[in-house]
């Protein structure tokens, strides 16, 4: 039996890989007034003169959205929101077990932008962050810029700032070990959708050097035309000799950053 066999076994056997667990068993009547009515009345009013409290007297403060529209989900690209659920729960879990913080998977049915980000704003007041994940791009990048506008919990899609950290501390080993410096490399991103494009502005801010994207037309430059907003944006701060021309002339004499979203199979 194969890995995909496998998970779809084991997700057939679990119906779920998360769960919601009371951190304190229920088993008297004095368990259930504090737990409970009438105790809970206190925090409440506590929260309501001081809206801080809702971190420390709650679980907000160790509970994530982990948020989808599905339509851009790992390497199977547009499969809708419950299709899209596996993933959510299976970061859910990576989120319990590597960093101990509780993640509720949320899968909405909307493609408008609009709706998404009202949609999330209206029910942020329940979590302490908002992991976007697998939304495409462009559409992404406004649906980020503008929850972090309405927001006033921290805003990350992982898709962009997960995958730009990863390659960052990747490049940084890589410079230790073959001796190159900081400023003087010569990288090429193949890839210019959300992944991509954020891992272009991570490296540039960083200074690692001259930063050429490529999307499937070939490399792209200030001044192209049928650019989107993220890879417009990245094109003023990338490429600085102005380079044209395929992927195959950007890699003559560079070292390959490949911004892929995500196993395909």
């Amino acid at each position: 039996m194969d890995v995909n066999q496998e998970s779809l076994k084991l997700h057939e056997e679990l119906r779920g890989k998360i769960e919601v667990v009371a951190r304190r068993h229920i088993e008297t009547r004095d368990d259930l007034s504090l737990l409970y009515t009438p105790g809970v009345a206190e925090p409440c009013r506590e929260i309501a003169k001081d809206y801080e409290k809702s971190f420390t007297l709650t679980r907000r403060g160790n509970l994530v959205a982990v948020i989808t529209d599905g339509s851009a989900v790992l390497g199977l690209g547009d499969i809708g929101p419950a299709a899209g659920m596996p993933v959510m729960e299976g970061k859910c879990a990576l989120f319990k077990e590597f960093g101990g913080v509780d993640a509720f998977p949320i899968c909405v049915d909307t493609k408008d932008v609009d709706k998404l980000v009202e949609t999330i704003a209206l029910i942020s007041k329940s979590f302490g962050g908002i992991n976007l994940e697998d939304i495409a791009a462009p559409r992404c990048f406004e649906v980020e810029r503008r929850l972090k506008e309405v927001c006033d919990i921290p805003v990350f899609h992982d898709d962009q700032h997960g995958t730009a950290i990863v390659v960052a501390a990747a490049l940084l080993n890589a410079m230790r070990v073959t001796g190159k410096q900081m400023g003087q490399m010569k990288v090429v991103i193949n890839g210019a959708g959300a992944a991509g494009i954020a891992i272009g502005k991570l490296l540039i801010s960083m200074g690692f050097g001259n930063i050429v994207m490529c999307d499937i037309n070939g490399i792209i430059c200030e001044g192209d035309e049928g650019l989107n907003a993220g890879q417009e944006e990245i094109s003023h701060i990338s490429n600085r000799n102005h380079e044209h021309g395929a992927l195959a002339d950007a890699l003559r004499g560079r070292t390959p950053s490949w911004a892929c979203p995500g196993p395909t199979w």
